[in-house]
């Protein structure tokens, strides 16, 4: 969609490509590290500087006590990270459950280590799941399961009693749990993100994976991490290294700097901004006929695309690019069958001027 976007100079919200500008800090954490000629390989697990202030973050923000030379990870952006986990953790033919709509990276990651995605429906517009949906799907193959919170694409955020059912469930059937929360900032409507490391039962089994490419704005400097029990974090290690070396040492530092130094402000200009930015687009949306579900997370918004013509979400995301010029992503992307042929995803992490732009065009779809 974002080659189709391009050869019409449309206005892109498919791709989830954060386009704001850095914050200060870091982007003088990263200078300075570069003057001071920290341009070499760092250790496998990540600069120590980097270490200490995830550390530090996690016990304040996440809830979750780790030790930065024993149980964190900091890999090629939280993608690395997850393939790290995945290829240290699971073995060819081991299943892990996938909650539907998911985001395609865990998928595709899971085939390229062999393992088998087993997939759960959730159901809109609140996006529950059921413990029966999981023992369904769950056998003796079965490995780990599978977390985005908030989620990629619809913006659920999981709660204390969810993942509490969740845990109980990972316990019986011996279960990691890869928890995804590269949006962990993005949290709207006085709503509480929870990390399931948090949560006591299950914190030997749990692989937090986050990074700061959307909290800091710096997608294409891949800083991400993970935090696992003592026994996996070797592991993980190991095959980051083996993969990455090494993520870019003086963007550590940056990112570091930047953890270390924002005030809790710039955490909720985060929140204000883009719940602003998400009420605008799905006023739009509703106007339009095109029914979002509203996200009480993450940047992105679902729609009902039902109204639109088309049989399928691809041609339904490509008829409102050729009637607004505004691209978005068809749902098919994120189901295995045909579960999201009636879905499209809208990306808001643009500036306000640009998000007021895709309103005003996509209202053109009143008309039709």
């Amino acid at each position: 969609m974002s080659i189709e976007c391009d050869k019409i100079n449309g206005i892109n919200l498919s791709q989830g490509i954060c386009d704001l500008p850095l914050p200060l800090e870091v982007a003088e954490g990263a200078h300075n590290a570069i003057n001071n000629g920290i341009n070499y390989y760092t250790r496998y697990d990540g600069l120590q500087e980097l270490r200490e202030a995830i550390a530090e973050k996690v016990i304040k923000y996440n809830k979750i006590h780790c030790c930065p030379n024993k149980n964190i990870v900091v890999s090629g952006g939280a993608t690395g990270a997850f393939y790290c986990a995945c290829m240290g953790l699971l073995n060819p033919g081991d299943e892990v459950i996938v909650f539907e709509p998911y985001y395609g990276y865990h998928v595709n990651t899971l085939h390229a280590v062999d393992a088998v995605p087993r997939y759960v429906k959730m159901i809109p517009p609140d996006w529950k799941f059921s413990i029966n949906d999981l023992e369904k799907v769950v056998s003796s193959k079965t490995k780990g399961i599978v977390i985005a919170t908030p989620c990629n694409p619809c913006g659920k955020i999981f709660s204390k009693r969810e993942l509490n059912d969740l845990g109980d469930f990972c316990i019986e059937h011996n279960l990691f749990i890869f928890s995804d929360e590269i949006y962990e900032y993005f949290i709207y409507d006085n709503n509480t993100h929870i990390s399931p490391g948090s949560i006591e039962k299950i914190q030997d089994r749990v692989i937090t994976i986050s990074g700061y490419s959307k909290t800091f704005s710096i997608t294409g400097w891949r800083i991400g991490y993970c935090i696992s029990s003592e026994q996996w974090k070797e592991t993980i290690g190991y095959i980051n290294d083996l993969i990455y070396v090494c993520a870019p040492a003086p963007l550590q530092l940056g990112v570091a700097n930047g953890i270390l130094n924002l005030k809790e402000e710039y955490y909720r200009n985060i929140q204000n901004k883009y719940q602003k930015l998400r009420d605008k687009l799905c006023l739009t949306l509703k106007e339009i006929k095109l029914t979002p579900y509203i996200p009480s997370g993450a940047y992105y918004v679902l729609a009902d695309v039902s109204l639109v013509p088309g049989k399928t979400s691809k041609e339904k995301a490509m008829y409102i690019l050729s009637k607004t010029g505004v691209a978005c992503v068809p749902g098919s992307a994120f189901y295995h069958d045909e579960g999201g042929e009636n879905l499209v995803r809208f990306c808001l992490a643009k500036d306000e001027e640009t998000i007021d732009l895709a309103c005003e065009k996509l209202l053109k779809l009143k008309k039709e």
